[in-house]
This record gives C-alpha cells, sequence and structure tokens, in this order.
C-alpha cells in the first residue's frame, strides 16, 4: 500500500516536471545563445534569419494567441532599441519598468521622465505581462532617449487556459484539501499555508519581477558591459526632475557606504517636509514597506539574489518584494543594507491596482503630482548629500501572505536562472 502511494505521488510530481519542463522548451528562443544557429522554432527567429527581421519590418502579430507568442519570442530574441541612432553610445543610466495594463498612468511615467534632465543618456526598458497595440504604441511614442521593450513570456494572457494561467482542471481557491483530493483537480496536494489553492492572477507579478531580473542582467544585449545601478520602476510611479541628478549624487555617496548593497531613490512618505529633507540620505535595512519604489540594483546584487533562487522561488508569499524582505538575512546570511533618499524622487500615482479595480482616477493622480513637483521645485537638484541617520540593519521577520503554495509555480520560478 506504502509503495502504491509512494508510486503515485511521485507519478504526479514526474507529471508537473513534465508540464513546466515542456512550457519552458517551447519558449527556448528566448535563451538561444549566437552560436545556436541550428536551433529553429517554428515561426520564431534564428541567427540565420535574424538579419531578415528588421526593427521597421518587424510587427507584433495581434489577430490570434499563437501569433502573440510568436511576437514576444521573437521581440525577446531580436530586442530591438528605439532611438539608438538618435541617442548613440552607452547608457548613462538604465531604469526598468514593470508594466501591465494601465495605460493612463503609464503616459504620466513617461510624462515624467520626458521632463527629467538629462533624460536624452537614459535607456528604458519596458517589461510587459499584458501585451496590446495601445500600450506598444504608447511605448513606440516615446522620442526623448533609447528604448527597450521586452515580454514576459509566461503570462496569463498568452496561457489563458493552462498553467502559468488558470486551467480549467485547477482547484477552486478555497476548496478544502479533503474535498480537492477527491475532486483530483489539478494542484490538489499543493494549497499555501493557508489552505488556499493558486490563483493565476495573483502569482503573476512574483513570477514576472524574477524573470524580468534575470533577463534585464543576462539577456539584454544593451546592458552587456554595463557597470552601474539598474533603477526599477512600475507603471504607476511618476519621477522628479531631480531624479538623474540626486542618483548621481546616491551612486557618488555610496562609494563611502561599502556595505550599502541597494538604493532606494523613492519611498511613501508624505512630501509635506520635502524642503527640509531633499538632500538627506540614510542607511538602514532594505524593508518591503519603504524601500520597494525607485530601487536600484547592481549587477553585483544581483548575483546575490540569485544565488537565492530556490528560496525566492519556493517561498509561501505571492509578494516579490515581502519575499525579498525574508530573504535579507536568512538565504542572504548579512541583512540587505540600503542607502535611501528622505525626500522621494518618485511618486505613487496609482491609486487601483491588483487588488483595487474601481476608483482609477489618473487625471486626479496627475493633479496631485504636478502639485507635489511645484512645492518641490525650490529643493530639487542639492549640490550635494547629507546622511541623517545610520541606523541599524536587522532581518526583520513577518507573517508570509501566502498564495505560493503550488509545485508547478516554484518549477517555472527557478527555471528563469537556466540556461535550457
Amino acid at each position: 500500500m506504502r509503495f502504491r502511494l509512494l508510486r503515485r505521488n511521485l507519478l504526479a510530481l514526474l507529471g508537473v516536471a513534465f508540464v513546466v519542463v515542456t512550457l519552458l522548451l517551447s519558449t527556448r528562443v528566448l535563451v538561444v545563445s549566437e552560436q545556436e544557429s541550428d536551433f529553429q522554432l517554428p515561426g520564431t527567429v534564428t541567427d540565420r534569419n535574424r538579419d531578415s527581421l528588421s526593427c521597421d519590418t518587424f510587427r507584433f502579430k495581434y489577430d490570434s494567441l499563437d501569433g502573440l507568442r510568436q511576437s514576444v519570442y521573437g521581440a525577446n530574441y531580436k530586442q530591438c532599441v528605439f532611438n539608438a541612432e538618435k541617442f548613440p553610445g552607452e547608457p548613462q543610466l538604465v531604469l526598468v519598468v514593470q508594466v501591465h495594463n494601465r495605460p493612463e498612468y503609464l503616459k504620466l511615467l513617461i510624462r515624467s521622465l520626458e521632463r527629467a534632465a538629462e533624460v536624452h543618456s537614459f535607456l528604458l526598458i519596458f517589461s510587459h505581462d499584458y501585451i496590446s497595440e495601445e500600450m506598444n504604441r504608447i511605448v513606440r511614442g516615446i522620442t526623448f532617449c533609447k528604448v527597450l521593450q521586452i515580454y514576459f513570456p509566461f503570462s496569463t494572457q498568452l496561457y489563458p487556459h493552462e498553467f502559468p494561467g488558470q486551467d480549467p482542471r485547477d482547484c477552486p481557491r478555497d476548496l478544502s484539501k479533503d474535498k480537492a483530493l477527491k475532486t483530483g483537480c489539478l494542484n490538489a496536494k499543493h494549497p499555501d499555508s493557508y489552505g488556499h489553492y493558486r490563483e493565476a492572477f495573483i502569482t503573476q507579478t512574483k513570477h514576472h519581477w524574477w524573470w524580468k531580473l534575470h533577463f534585464v542582467w543576462e539577456r539584454v544585449h544593451a546592458m552587456q558591459g554595463y557597470s552601474g545601478f539598474a533603477i526599477f520602476l512600475e507603471e504607476d510611479n511618476y519621477i522628479l526632475p531631480d531624479f538623474f541628478s540626486f542618483h548621481k549624487l546616491m551612486a557618488e555617496f555610496k562609494k563611502t557606504c561599502s556595505d550599502c548593497d541597494l538604493l532606494a531613490l523613492g519611498n511613501h512618505n508624505d512630501l509635506s517636509d520635502f524642503t527640509s529633507v531633499s538632500n538627506q540620505v540614510l542607511t538602514t535595512g532594505w524593508l518591503s514597506t519603504k524601500h520597494n519604489i525607485g530601487m536600484g540594483i547592481s549587477r553585483e546584487v544581483y548575483y546575490k539574489l540569485m544565488g537565492c533562487s530556490d528560496e525566492y522561488c519556493t517561498y509561501d508569499d505571492y509578494n516579490w518584494d515581502w519575499t525579498l524582505q525574508h530573504l535579507s538575512g536568512t538565504c542572504i546570511s548579512k541583512p540587505l543594507k540600503v542607502l535611501a533618499a528622505l525626500g522621494s524622487r518618485v511618486l505613487h500615482t496609482g491609486d487601483c491596482g491588483l487588488h483595487q479595480k474601481e476608483s482609477c482616477n489618473p487625471e486626479r493622480a496627475l493633479k496631485r503630482a504636478e502639485e507635489i513637483v511645484l512645492k518641490a521645485k525650490s529643493s530639487l537638484f542639492p549640490q550635494s548629500l547629507v546622511l541623517s541617520a545610520a541606523e541599524t540593519v536587522e532581518h526583520k521577520a513577518h507573517m508570509k501572505n501566502g498564495g505560493w503554495g503550488d509545485i508547478r509555480d516554484h518549477i517555472l520560478c527557478k527555471n528563469y536562472a537556466k540556461r535550457l
């Protein structure tokens, strides 16, 4: 009897692994190297015909799911950098923007970027998990700096009725494990820590963040040789005009803090006292609730995070930032230390999102952001920075949020950092 149960569990695990590996192999074009010219996936690009698909002629196929998938694979392989001829040379700063499907908020971010000093020296990387003509049109309308679009290839949009989307055979979120086992739904054996089964739209953000982190530092050709920080933003952020100037001051100041791991150009504080803190920074332990906006990650810290891939991918919290806080001081033995701006250079404009679908008001958000910038105007572009405090850096444990108990998510997540 025990042997039959063990054999049944083993077969179930092998079945899940087969599904995930098949999915990953189907998208292998994302990591094809320059030497692998014999590999060809029907409908995608290889070294033999790569030159025949110029950036001028490449077009997304929006009319079918297969066409959209092929377009994503082709775009990630081709990596067209728009405005490259207009702005030659290496980027002085790389901004990576995680984008879903809030076009009006994305327009606000782009509006703020266009007004930023020295923006012509930026490389903007937009990482999409939802593809539409409107979103692509908005991004490709940027003319003030170099732009690259990459596309998360395992999104719920691309796999709406199968993992990593929501398979109709998956267990309902609130079904008890006993009932799930009796019904035989696909993931019956793997609820989260609170007895709930996965919801695809909940898991996507954590997947996308980890894939994006890896793809940007390992696969983006335009990042090869780049030795600075990549600043991570989201589509509902809004940057202040002195963003780049302040970043340069922080990067220089970090030289006096040899054990600082990360930069945080933004925070979630009220900017009512911006004038008094506009030139101040502090060093402290990285916290999800404070330092997850405008976060600067170096290549060295990227490698440190990737060393914890297994822990990131199996920790039962659907939030990437809470997962990162968990890693800081556990898998990463020395808690992550951040050099943080007290006067935030990144605003959060989003009044709706993953959990709040109502009351989206981008016009109100724009008005509020412009009022803040106007009040802060006289205190922008400080000449130097002052360290206001050096706080104790320690691991801050928290109650995990669940939503990440399905072993299919674990297996897929772990494979982002592997060459297939």
